[in-house]
């Protein structure tokens, strides 16, 4: 496999952990918005801390997928 074919590969790939990263971003939103004051201090806490680290993971994927693509370019 060319070095472009690979480079495609990995791109795909981030497309993917980003798209699977904003699903558990909007679901969890979704969860809060629907369950703040009856749920659980603990869960609501959990679900906050997990949406700052999703929310993390995106913009690294993100970049990475950038720095990608203008390495493509520079093929």
């Amino acid at each position: 496999m060319g070095q472009i074919d690979e480079i495609k590969e990995q791109i795909g790939w981030l497309k993917v952990v980003f798209g699977l990263l904003s699903a558990i971003i909007m679901g969890l939103i979704g969860w809060l918005a629907k369950n703040y004051n009856t749920a659980n201090d603990w869960f609501v806490y959990l679900a906050l801390t997990i949406v700052v680290i999703s929310t993390i993971g995106i913009v690294y994927v993100n970049k990475t997928a950038y720095r990608k693509i203008k390495e493509l370019k520079d093929l």
